[in-house]
């Protein structure tokens, strides 16, 4: 068996390589060499990445069988994803590898500047002993303003502590009750600006964000004041940090990150670094021995899960989030009933409710919707249908989805219906549940009918008046086309006194044979479903 291709398009940790483990075929090309990555990704089903390699529509477009891209760190700037998404790409990213580096550079700069160590070890190490023109300030008792409390705002407040200052905050999706948990003043974004001796910025770059700190935010602060930056580049505006340190509207700054990396020689921001009043690195926030084996260690398990058809914590264009143990069989089981419910669907489908009862109501199932979508699509739709797509295409059609949640079940322990509303008025619902010790999935309910049927390849579902004779005429028909019926289940007749009869069977059956059947027992509802797997 082929194993599935991995390419590798940067340099990443050893122990990457290593948490793949032996059932990849692990390829190198350098990302930067755009012909060479182009026909690398040709092969691919998953590529990781750090940030040299840009992963946009051409290079999507180049992987027809890629299924997931794996960012080895935080930011996904390189990264697509809405294209990505389009195309059923998974993409993941390790969110918290890079956190504990990030802050500890931090508060390297906060450092740097209160006691001006790069400028004073340039001029020990030019051979001068300037004592007095390096006198610094201490951090003790002074006021630290971060904007963004998420993990590495809230590492950065718990290290900066230790030094006995005053933190406060702004993060608009922070609640006081978490603020009081992190022994931050929170604060409106102007009064943080207004109070703070050194700010720090840990938000995202969004539209909102970029330029977040400009000439008119950075005229509100104290004239002694600095102001850090490791988080990403163009959340402050360059050039009015470079007047606001030139004409002494602030002191100093600490600057990791730029709007363009690495800064051209003409750009304003080398100019900033050339000041005497910043401390600037070159990206390094996430560049320690311990942050990038994380990484890769973390987007190493996250392809693995991919390419084994699973979920993943960390993909951030998959709404699943971390799955229960408990939850996780039933995925599968959704979304074979996503394919039962579409093959016997008479019209399209409109709207859609997927109902789950039992004990699962105490765990967070939203990944079931993912799993019904991408089953109801699976064999609908000509593209390649993942849970990352699956909402999209839902939406281009228009269909409504809603996840209903009871904790009453009283005939099994778990119990998942997909109630559609079909666009001729119908309603069609299709039940099922994991049966036995063994979790088998089974199909227990279609309309208002009781069954108990293991779901399997190949099904075929009849509603006819019920008479007798009916189940041996078919079974005359599948036995001389040489098709075994492998289990049978006969459904009490509903008030209309019609009985549905739901088959499994070795194989395909021939449209030709399927045509008679339909003849010989009059049936008005009459399916072949075919479940597949990925």
């Amino acid at each position: 068996m082929t194993k599935p291709v991995v390419l590798i398009a940067e340099e990443l940790s050893p122990a990457t390589i290593d948490a793949l483990g032996p059932d990849f075929d692990v390829r190198h090309v350098d990302g930067t060499d755009r012909p060479a990555l182009l026909t690398a990704l040709a092969d691919a089903q998953a590529v990781l990445v750090r940030s040299a390699t840009k992963i946009d529509g051409e290079a999507l477009a180049a992987a027809p069988g890629l299924k997931v891209v794996a960012r080895a760190g935080v930011g996904l700037d390189n990264v697509d994803i809405k294209a990505a998404t389009t195309a059923g790409v998974m993409v993941v990213n390790a969110p918290t590898s890079n956190v504990i580096s990030a802050a500890e550079l931090t508060v390297g700069h906060i450092l740097s500047i209160a006691r001006h160590i790069p400028a004073a070890h340039a001029s020990l190490a030019a051979g001068q002993w300037k004592r007095s023109s390096f006198t610094g300030t201490e951090l003790f008792e002074k006021t630290v303003g971060i904007f963004g409390l998420g993990r590495i705002g809230a590492l950065v407040a718990e290290r900066l502590r230790a030094f006995g200052v005053r933190v406060v905050g702004y993060d608009p999706y922070v609640t006081p009750v978490r603020a009081q948990q992190l022994q931050i003043d929170l604060l409106s974004f102007d009064e943080v600006l207004r109070q703070s001796d050194v700010i720090t910025v840990h938000m995202p770059k969004t539209p909102e964000t970029t330029g977040m700190i400009g000439a008119e935010q950075l005229a509100m602060m104290k004239p002694t004041a600095a102001v850090v930056n490791v988080a990403r580049g163009g959340l402050i505006d360059e050039q009015a940090l470079f007047d606001a340190l030139t004409d002494g509207t602030i002191a100093a700054a600490g600057l990791d990150v730029f709007t363009a990396e690495p800064p051209a020689a003409d750009s304003v921001a080398a100019r900033l670094v050339a000041l005497p009043n910043v401390v600037a690195t070159p990206h390094l926030g996430a560049s320690t021995d311990e942050a990038q084996e994380k990484a890769g260690v973390s987007v190493a398990r996250s392809v693995k899960l991919a390419l084994e058809g699973d979920l993943v914590p960390d993909a951030v264009n998959v709404a699943g989030g971390v799955i229960d143990p408990f939850v996780r069989p039933g995925i599968a089981l959704v979304e074979k009933l996503g394919q039962f419910f579409t093959a016997l669907s008479p019209a399209a489908l409109t709207s859609l409710d997927i109902e789950v009862r039992g004990e699962l109501a105490a765990y967070d199932v939203s990944v079931y919707r993912l799993a019904a979508l991408k089953g109801i699509f699976t064999n609908v739709v000509s593209d390649t249908v993942s849970y990352v797509n699956a909402p999209l295409f839902a939406e281009q059609r228009g269909i409504e989805t809603r996840l209903i949640v009871e904790s009453e079940s009283p005939l099994y322990r778990n119990i998942t219906t997909l109630r559609g509303t079909l666009s001729d008025g119908s309603v069609l619902t299709v039940s099922g549940t994991l049966a036995g010790t063994r979790m088998i999935p089974k199909v227990v309910g279609i309309n208002d009918y009781e069954i108990e049927v293991a779901l399997a390849h190949h099904h075929v579902v009849m509603r006819y008046a019920d008479r007798p004779g009916i189940v041996a005429i078919y079974g005359q028909k599948l036995g001389a086309a040489g098709i075994n019926i492998e289990a049978l289940q006969v459904a009490q007749p509903d008030g209309s006194g019609r009985a549905l009869s739901v088959l499994t069977v070795g194989a395909s059956v021939p449209e030709e044979i399927l045509d008679e059947m339909r003849e010989a027992t009059g049936a008005d509802l009459f399916r072949q479903i075919e479940i597949t797997e990925d």
